[in-house]
């Protein structure tokens, strides 16, 4: 299989698309009719900027509503479909693909279809080009793979094959093992699309929420698989119906493209394991090994008391610049004011952030060669300023994502910091449970390729949590033993609190930072103790718990004095309690698991509310 793209995938004109597409790393394109149409360029120019691009045309589509038709509408429809073959002609491609008809006189059955199908490849056929059949999902003709593989077979043309999209088959729940029963070499063309689970009809699902393999919810790994036993070995092409994609960078949105399609491919390569890997192996994270804030002189002061509340130290000065390394447990937070450093010239654009983690990976040699392979550049810092010697990429908000190695025996916290004794103190704060982040949509699902395509964690269902001014949908991405979870917030709605993060931070940027203990009830009493502000719960809030849990397995007064979250599952229960936003960014968040597997959803719109108010009293 090749790998190929629609133009229709794409904003911006369509030679715009045609250079973004060349860039990204595609050999094939697919041209869309309203892309042609409105180009000022003739076909027979487009078709030399395409080869200049180094591509070729795999197919120009669609051509509609043209069979089940009779009389002078079926003569039309000949006549267009002639004129069609002129125009692919000099566009210099040879298949041309057909979605079933929705015109209200088009007739159902598929003996008439086959028969129009056989006539019109007998036409393509003298001009030495092919037609592909595809069954759309809204078509009262054919809306079944099935289906339209049986009129093809019917018609028994050797210029006539099948179109397979796996939106139109999933969208319509249709079983899909009957696909193995097909032919490779009768399959023409595959286009596949990923998608979220909405409860839609499937004309709106597909005209605004289609996404690439591995942002959505489609199981595409078995149609991959039933696929490949076809034997198929044409395009494998994406067309892609989405709001966002139409209006993000062009060039940004094809190389997403071409790494979903290195994602697909590998991941059934993986599960046939009949071929050799072309990605090296997956590792996924085992931990968070460091966060690094950018932090002003004006935070500082805020952000450390905040930390030390919660039982952080400073145990680490940088040799030659103003970062300092506070610990405690298996955390470490680095703090980074440094003049001319990446995380100042983050700090110029976003203020008070988090402009790094460090990710621990064994072997990340094998994870660097991973990310090249999927088109994320890897880099190792400034080599006149930095000595940690760590390689990076980019995350889709900015940030810097290091590859760390736990097992090296000179770490670089050795390396670039003098050691400050810690206090014999207690630590309560044992690991980093989670990250919350709030992106725009269309970065959200940048992240969630990100994280699915090279470093294999596994995402959780989508959820749509309720704020005072609109719906947020939260998405957690968590590795096997849940040892790093990242979870993904965005919003369309302008006056949720993910919209004014967005915001806050002009761009995306965390919104909490949950830290882990086995004795949350301590922590709680410190924070009081130390006047640390801790967010507001209603009284509502509690006496609801008793309405929904067992009294006697929760202490009420002792929750509603400290202001302790509480949740249940059938593994256990969970605690949980948050400071209150950080100059209305983000803030800290305190989890206790006993047992408990979720990330306390249920409470999720009382957080929500209680920092729209944050939000909106520091704005007074």
């Amino acid at each position: 299989m090749y790998f190929s793209i629609a133009t229709v995938c794409l904003s911006g004109t369509l030679e715009t698309k045609i250079d973004a597409i060349s860039r990204a790393g595609f050999g094939f394109i697919e041209i869309f009719e309203n892309d042609l149409v409105t180009s000022q360029n003739s076909p027979d120019t487009i078709a030399s900027i395409i080869s200049d691009a180094g591509l070729r045309t795999t197919v120009y589509q669609p051509f509609r509503d043209f069979e089940g038709l009779s009389g002078n509408l079926r003569a039309k429809a000949f006549d267009r479909a002639e004129r069609k073959f002129d125009l692919m002609a000099r566009l210099d491609t040879d298949l041309l693909m057909i979605c079933s008809s929705v015109h209200p006189a088009a007739s159902p059955g598929i003996s008439q279809i086959a028969e129009d199908l056989h006539e019109l490849a007998e036409l393509a056929a003298l001009r030495n080009m092919r037609v592909a059949y595809e069954a759309l999902g809204w078509s009262h003709v054919v809306s079944d793979y099935r289906d339209s593989w049986e009129a093809v077979r019917q018609a028994n043309h050797h210029a006539l094959g099948l179109c397979l999209d796996t939106f139109h088959i999933y969208s319509r729940q249709t079983e899909i093992k009957s696909i193995t029963n097909i032919p490779g070499e009768k399959i023409f063309l595959v286009q596949i699309a990923d998608a979220p689970k909405l409860s839609l009809d499937p004309l709106s699902w597909s005209r605004h929420h289609r996404c690439f393999p591995g942002q959505g919810e489609l199981e595409l790994d078995q149609f991959m698989e039933n696929l490949k036993q076809t034997g198929y070995k044409g395009p494998l092409s994406l067309e892609i119906f989405n709001d966002q994609f139409r209006a993000g960078n062009a060039h940004e949105v094809a190389l997403d493209g071409y790494r979903s399609l290195i994602f697909v491919t590998q991941s059934t390569e993986k599960a046939l394991n009949d071929e050799p890997q072309s990605l090296v192996s997956s590792r996924e994270p085992d931990g968070v090994e460091f966060i690094e804030f950018a932090v002003g002189d004006k935070e500082y002061p805020k952000l450390s008391e905040t930390l030390k509340a919660l039982g952080f130290r400073c145990t680490g000065l940088h040799h030659a610049k103003r970062v300092e390394r506070w610990t405690q447990g298996q955390v470490n937070l680095v703090f980074n004011r440094e003049d001319g450093s990446f995380a100042n010239r983050y700090y110029d654009l976003h203020g008070l952030s988090v402009c790094a983690y460090g990710l621990s990976v064994k072997r990340p040699s094998d994870m660097v060669t991973r990310a090249n392979q999927l088109s994320y550049p890897v880099s190792y810092g400034d080599p006149e300023t930095d000595t940690h010697g760590l390689p990076a990429i980019v995350s889709p908000e900015g940030a810097q994502l290091y590859f760390v190695d736990p097992e090296e025996q000179s770490p670089h916290w050795d390396r670039e910091f003098s050691t400050i004794p810690k206090p014999d103190e207690k630590s309560w704060i044992k690991t980093i449970d989670h990250i919350a982040t709030t992106m725009d949509h269309d970065q959200s699902l940048q992240a969630a390729l990100l994280h699915k395509s090279l470093f294999n964690l596994v995402p959780t269902a989508p959820l749509n949590v309720l704020d005072p001014s609109g719906l947020v949908r939260s998405q957690v991405f968590e590795n096997s033993d849940r040892g790093i979870a990242f979870t993904i917030n965005s919003s369309g709605a302008q006056r949720t609190v993910a919209s004014q993060t967005l915001k806050q931070y002009s761009g995306s940027g965390v919104n909490h930072i949950a830290f882990r203990t086995d004795d949350i009830f301590k922590v709680a009493e410190h924070l009081k103790y130390t006047g640390i502000e801790i967010m507001d719960v209603t009284d509502n809030y509690y006496d609801d718990l008793l309405a929904r849990f067992d009294p006697k397995n929760i202490d009420i007064d002792r929750l509603r004095r400290l202001h302790v979250l509480y949740d249940e599952d059938e593994f256990g229960q969970f605690f949980q309690l948050f400071t209150k936003l950080i100059y209305g960014r983000f803030c800290f968040e305190i989890v206790q698991r006993d047992g408990y597997r979720g990330y306390g959803f249920p409470n999720a719109q009382l957080r929500l509310t209680m920092q729209a108010k944050d939000v909106a009293d520091q704005d007074e």
